[in-house]
């Protein structure tokens, strides 16, 4: 790994600190996180609050704890709608999985499913500048596809992660994309180079790699 991305994993923990967050939740709420990201895979949703409930003694209090912890996100009424990095809602970057259609909360969720369960994925997104289509094949780290990504770019403003907003998938989340070549990145650095950073393909998949796959263990 890279010392910059080295340096952006140290930075999305701080924002972010997941793996830390579900190890301090007890083995039982970890177990229940582990299955709601399963099930994005497994079965092309979320757990319902009541598939939820099979798990854990206490629904309730295992909610308020994975809502307080930002691992799981919940809607107005109560009901879970996503678990980094996968979202109900629908967002400019669809994956296709073990026969399901599913979304990424951002690009770099997105790289991330592959290597965290070890399954094959296309993901069809697009620039986040000129809407051009990015597709994208997948098999763990290795992108299958290299002639028809060229040289899609990935991009993170990290000023989002100051916005003032309940969690990480409405605030920095939005502000984590694809960009569809070299010279649009760099028009889009050039905008706000302080809080701005762009990456390869392949750095982003190590990014996400590293952030997500401890998750899963």
């Amino acid at each position: 790994m890279t010392e910059k991305v080295e340096k952006a994993l140290k930075r999305l923990i701080d924002v972010l600190p997941l793996k830390e967050k579900q190890e301090s939740c007890g083995a039982q709420i970890k177990e229940l996180h582990q299955q709601v990201l399963r099930s994005f895979v497994e079965k092309g949703r979320i757990l319902t609050r009541e598939e939820m409930a099979q798990h854990v003694d206490n629904l309730e209090e295992a909610v308020n704890v994975l809502k307080a912890n930002d691992m799981v996100v919940f809607s107005e009424n109560g009901e879970p709608i996503g678990a980094y990095p996968f979202t109900m809602e629908t967002r400019e970057h669809k994956i296709q999985v073990n026969g399901h259609q599913v979304y990424a909360m951002c690009a770099l969720d997105a790289l991330a499913v592959s290597p965290m369960f070890g399954m094959k994925t296309q993901i069809f997104s697009k620039c986040r500048v000129t809407g051009d289509p990015v597709t994208i094949e997948q098999s763990e780290k290795t992108i299958e596809n290299p002639e028809q990504t060229g040289n899609v770019l990935f991009g993170i403003a990290w000023s989002a992660a100051n916005a003032c907003c309940c969690c990480c998938a409405d605030s920095l989340c939005m502000e984590m994309m694809f960009l569809k070549d070299d010279k649009i990145a760099e028009q889009w650095l050039a905008e706000d180079p302080t809080n701005r950073e762009i990456f390869t393909l392949q750095e982003a998949v190590e990014f996400g790699a590293r952030f997500f796959v401890p998750l899963m263990s």
